[in-house]
């Protein structure tokens, strides 16, 4: 339970940011496009990624060493704090809502849903670099509660923009909420660094 509870705010705390895709389902949202065509498909290609980076980095084990997963971790506390670097410097209000465009046909949505999706590099490092790395060392049972719960917050939020975007849209469009939000985001991954110092790194003290 732990581990589900674990994965889930890791990966709300991940997918909970102004990018590309998720400005992409805002705007369906508030133009009430195939809502629910665009939310699953971004959901279900989260949870294949997810899936796919927790199980990837197993393979790493077979040759792993204290050398090699040294180097790791340290590839992912310094990925951790560009990552925070960057949404302590976020211009959020560059971001534009294009509100006022003709809803696309169901084809055309489809295709801008997988672009959005697999054209967006944020995507592979949160889930191919980031979980991967970070769940490197759990068992496999822990390594599913994991991928459960960070995939249940994928559903979560893809779902909950879509559909509340028409219902809250001022506040969806208000920046100083999400600069908010992006605050607590990084003290939670601050909190992540230090947990990564103090149990992957006290033996080599």
């Amino acid at each position: 339970m732990n581990f589900l509870i674990l994965g889930f705010f890791t990966g709300f705390s991940l997918i909970l940011v102004i990018g590309p895709q998720n400005i992409f389902v805002i705007e369906q949202g508030l133009k009430k496009n195939f809502i629910f065509i665009v939310c699953l498909i971004c959901s279900l290609s989260d949870i294949l990624l997810i899936y796919f980076g927790i199980f990837l980095f197993s393979y790493f084990q077979f040759f792993s060493s204290s050398l090699v997963e040294l180097i790791l971790n340290v590839l992912l506390i310094l990925f951790l704090l560009n990552f925070i670097w960057k949404k302590w410097n976020e211009k959020i209000y560059n971001k534009e809502f294009n509100t006022f465009q003709v809803p696309s046909s169901l084809s055309v949505t489809i295709f801008r849903t997988f672009s959005f999706t697999y054209l967006n590099p944020h995507v592979y490092s949160d889930t191919l670099f980031f979980l991967g790395n970070f769940s490197k060392d759990f068992l496999t049972i822990q390594k599913i509660y994991f991928g459960m719960g960070a995939s249940f917050s994928s559903l979560i939020f893809f779902f909950s923009i879509g559909y509340l975007a028409k219902y809250f849209s001022k506040y969806l469009k208000n920046y100083k909420v999400w600069k908010i939000i992006n605050f607590f985001i990084i003290i939670f991954m601050f909190f992540i660094i230090i947990f990564l110092l103090i149990n992957k790194f006290y033996f080599f003290v």
